[in-house]
């Protein structure tokens, strides 16, 4: 069957970046019917040659895309000529669907990512926490940027990713983005997710995560002591923004309850327990895991004292509450005020409630572990460890006052 066939390559000037360099599209054209579609590749307008179509120098990108571009050609030529010599129906788009694949559609890490942060949004603040939502936005940033610095190119075929493309990522995290070792870890487990969909969707026939181990860093988590919850409870603030993050923290401290889930705690969360005493009961934002907290008598006086507020009615909530960053912002506020020296967020009320007001009072592990929502016993054990450093360093101080008493005592005698 005889055909019209021609490659073109060109520039698009109207989708020119932000760093003056536009992309360079491949026009196929069969029997007056034409395709066109990036070969995600860009480059500056003054270094495009219209007539030969290529990239004019011999630095290592304008080899890179010239060879790109050369391979297209050749394999588009072999595709149509298969296609003749098999007697098979030839156009644009069948041509075009079996250089990109086989007919199957290529998978692009960022077009993937993209797609399920999209469908994450509409989690966020339901089964999500709209932190966590957030942070995959961060991630598909860092690996944007990523792809573009380490591989010059807008995206990055799902099948090309490998052990090598995870380690060089976790040094581009460390490195040009300045992300501390944990941070970065956190990062990779964000692509990880991502890579998981696409194995599970065979959209990758090798997991790049094989033989990838890192461990976290042992962090050092900030508490308060009982001193300095009794201090920040009583003490007299003289502004009503300052007062509701105080009780909103303090009600953290006394039920473990993240920001996220107070945020959305409504009556329907308080119910009656098996000893007939009220408890909250709800579902963790962040983890999705139910979480049972029996209601201490201060977290019950800071509910009790919103019960008749007219927001807090309107909103259908127990408690109000301002948006993360203000709270952590009039924390720092009242820990001034207050003499606290430590650096108070809405989360470390949580480390407190862990620490202070449970461990340390001989709750056993795996109830704390139940009432924080963990979903391993494991993210526990790091607050008993704090307490055992606690417990160590208070006996320091109770050896060194015995030393010092058994050297009085034998000066007397």
């Amino acid at each position: 069957m005889k055909t019209d066939f021609s490659i073109h390559f060109h520039l698009i000037n109207s989708k020119i970046n932000n760093k003056g360099l536009a992309p360079i599209y491949l026009r196929l054209t069969v029997n007056n019917k034409r395709i066109e579609y990036s070969i995600t590749r860009r480059i500056e307008p003054k270094f495009w040659n219209k007539k030969s179509q290529k990239v004019m120098g011999t630095n290592r990108d304008a080899v890179e895309i010239n060879n790109h571009i050369d391979n297209l050609k050749h394999k588009l030529n072999k595709i149509h000529q298969r296609l003749i010599d098999e007697d098979q129906f030839i156009s644009a788009k069948s041509m075009m669907n079996i250089l990109k694949g086989g007919g199957k559609k290529i998978r692009f890490i960022l077009e993937m990512f993209k797609e399920h942060n999209e469908k994450t949004d509409l989690l966020a603040g339901k089964d999500i926490s709209v932190s966590t939502a957030k942070r995959y936005w961060t991630c598909y940033d860092h690996v944007r940027r990523f792809i573009e610095k380490e591989y010059r190119l807008e995206d990055y075929k799902l099948k090309d990713i490998d052990y090598r493309f995870i380690t060089k990522f976790e040094f581009f995290l460390k490195t040009t983005r300045k992300c501390n070792h944990n941070s970065s870890l956190k990062y990779i487990n964000n692509l990880k997710k991502i890579i998981r969909i696409a194995l599970a969707n065979q959209w990758m026939d090798k997991d790049p995560f094989y033989n990838y181990k890192v461990k976290f860093e042992v962090v050092e988590r900030e508490f308060l002591t009982a001193e300095e919850i009794e201090i920040l409870y009583t003490k007299e603030l003289h502004f009503d923004r300052l007062k509701v993050v105080r009780d909103m923290f303090v009600f953290s401290c006394y039920t473990g309850l993240a920001y996220s889930d107070v945020e959305k705690l409504s009556k329907s969360d308080i119910t009656i327990g098996i000893d007939g005493k009220q408890w909250i009961n709800i579902k963790r934002t962040k983890t999705n895991t139910r979480s049972s907290i029996p209601l201490l008598p201060i977290a019950k006086e800071i509910l009790s004292r919103y019960a008749y507020d007219p927001k807090v009615i309107k909103s259908e909530r127990l408690i109000p509450v301002f948006s993360n960053q203000k709270s952590n912002a009039y924390l720092k506020e009242i820990a001034m005020l207050c003499g606290i020296t430590k650096p108070l967020t809405t989360h470390l009320a949580r480390h407190t409630f862990a620490t202070t007001v449970t461990l340390t009072n001989g709750v056993p592990i795996e109830t704390v572990s139940k009432m924080l929502g963990h979903k391993s016993l494991r993210t526990t054990q790091q607050y008993a460890k704090i307490v055992d450093r606690k417990v160590s360093d208070d006996m320091k101080v109770l050896e060194e006052k015995l030393k010092i008493q058994s050297k009085n005592q034998k000066k007397k005698s």
